[in-house]
C-alpha cells in the first residue's frame, strides 16, 4: 500500500510539505487519504443476522463511506487468534459466496468506499495478556485483511478486553500487558500496511469519558475498566484515522462543565464530543489527555429505537452536529474545545438496522452531512 513515485514528484511533494502547516498537509500518515470530509460510517452484521436480516455487501447503498465488518473474533478470550466467519446460510439465507463477497468489496474500493475488519463486539473479547497472544492478533488479523483485500481495521473491543492493573496510572506510559501488547499490535499492523492504513476505534464512553471523572481500580479497587482506552487511543493518535465512541448503552457521564449528561439528546453528543477535542484531565492521576483533531472525531448512535439504548432522534443529531460544526444550537453548554469544522462524522451500530428500518439514519443524516460547510 506504500506509495511509489518518481524522483521529481518525490523532490516536489516533500518541498511541498516542509513548506505548508501541519494541519493543512494531504499526506498524512493515519488512513484520511480518500475519505471525504463527512463520514458516514456503519457496521455490517457480516457474520450474524442478529434479528435485523442479512445485507449483501453489493446491496449496501453508496451512502456509507466506513463499512465495518462486523465481527473478527478470537478463538478464546487470551488466544490473540482472530477468525472471520461468514454468516451461515442456515441464519442468512440470502448470504453471497465468498467469491462475491470478496468481489462486492473491491467494488466498493473502486467507488472510494474503506472497508475494514472490525474485531471484538459484545461477544468477542480480546485480551492480549501475552506477548505470544500479541503476535497471533497481528498474524491472524494480516491474514483477514489481505483475504479480502481490505482497507484497514476496527477495534472494537467491549467488556472486559482492556483494563488497567492498579498502579498503572499515567496513560502516557502504560504497563498492563493487555494493553501494552495492543498498542505493539496495532502499531506493527500501521508499520506493515503502510500509510494508508484506516484505523477506527468504537469505545465505550465507560473506556473513555468516564475517565476524566475515574481512571481503573483507583486506591481504592474500583472498576479497572473505567478510562482503559485512553492509553491505546493516546499511542495511537498518530495513526489513528476516526475515533467513534459509541454514544449509547452509556449511563450518565459527567461533563467537563462538571455536570452529568444522558444519553439519548442533543446535549449528550454534544457534551461528550466536545471532551474528546478539547481534551481532559484524566481522574486523580495529575495527567491531561490532550484532545484529538477535530477530523480524526466522530460520534456512534443506534440506528433505530430497536438497534440499541440511547437511538437519539434526528432532529436531536442535527442540533448536536450544528453546535459541534458551527456553533450554533447548543443549548446551554458552552464548547471547551471550540467549534469543529472538519468533524468527520457519524457512525452507527448498524447498516443492518437500519436497512430493517426503512434507512431512516442514512436518509436522514447522510444530507445532512454533506450540507453542513
Amino acid at each position: 500500500m506504500k506509495r511509489i513515485w518518481i524522483a521529481a514528484a518525490m523532490v516536489a511533494a516533500l518541498l511541498t510539505a516542509a513548506t505548508a502547516p501541519a494541519h493543512a498537509r494531504a499526506d498524512r500518515a493515519d488512513g484520511t487519504a480518500g475519505l471525504p470530509k463527512r463520514a458516514l460510517i456503519g457496521y455490517l452484521h457480516a457474520s450474524f443476522a442478529n434479528g435485523s436480516g442479512y445485507v449483501r455487501m453489493a446491496d449496501v447503498p453508496d451512502a456509507w463511506d466506513i463499512i465495518n465488518l462486523a465481527f473478527g473474533e478470537p478463538t478464546s478470550p487470551t488466544s490473540g487468534d482472530i477468525r472471520f466467519t461468514r454468516c451461515p446460510a442456515s441464519e442468512c439465507p440470502d448470504v453471497e459466496s465468498d467469491e462475491e463477497f470478496a468481489a462486492a468489496i473491491r467494488a466498493k474500493q473502486a467507488r472510494g468506499k474503506k472497508v475494514l475488519i472490525s474485531i471484538g463486539g459484545q461477544n468477542g473479547q480480546v485480551q492480549l495478556t501475552t506477548t505470544a497472544a500479541r503476535d497471533a492478533f497481528v498474524r491472524s488479523v494480516s491474514q483477514i485483511i489481505d483475504r479480502y483485500g481490505l482497507d484497514g481495521l476496527d477495534i472494537d473491543f467491549e467488556g472486559h478486553s482492556l483494563y488497567l492493573d492498579q498502579g498503572d496510572t499515567d496513560f502516557r506510559s502504560p504497563t498492563t500487558p493487555v494493553i501494552v501488547n495492543l498498542i505493539s499490535a496495532l502499531k506493527t499492523l500501521k508499520a506493515s500496511y503502510g500509510d494508508d492504513f484506516v484505523l477506527t476505534m468504537a469505545p465505550e464512553t465507560f473506556f473513555v469519558q468516564v475517565g476524566h471523572q475515574f481512571h481503573g481500580p483507583g486506591a481504592w479497587g474500583g472498576d479497572a475498566r473505567r478510562g482503559a482506552y485512553l492509553p491505546v487511543i493516546h499511542a495511537l493518535r498518530d495513526d489513528l484515522t476516526v475515533l467513534h465512541v459509541q454514544d449509547y448503552n452509556s449511563g450518565p457521564v459527567m461533563g467537563l462543565d462538571g455536570q452529568y449528561h444522558m444519553m439519548g439528546g442533543a446535549d449528550f453528543h454534544i457534551a461528550m464530543t466536545d471532551m474528546v477535542k478539547a481534551g481532559f484531565t484524566v481522574g486523580d492521576t495529575g495527567h491531561t489527555f490532550p484532545g484529538l483533531r477535530e477530523d480524526q472525531i466522530a460520534f456512534g448512535l443506534p440506528a433505530a429505537v430497536g438497534a440499541g439504548n440511547g437511538h437519539t432522534p434526528p432532529a436531536q443529531v442535527h442540533q448536536a452536529l450544528n453546535c459541534l460544526v458551527k456553533g450554533e444550537e447548543c443549548g446551554s453548554y458552552t464548547l471547551r474545545g471550540g467549534t469543529s469544522p472538519n468533524l468527520r462524522g457519524l457512525m452507527t451500530w448498524s447498516i443492518n438496522w437500519d436497512a430493517f428500518h426503512g434507512w431512516e439514519f442514512m436518509n436522514s443524516h447522510e444530507p445532512f452531512l454533506n450540507a453542513l460547510p
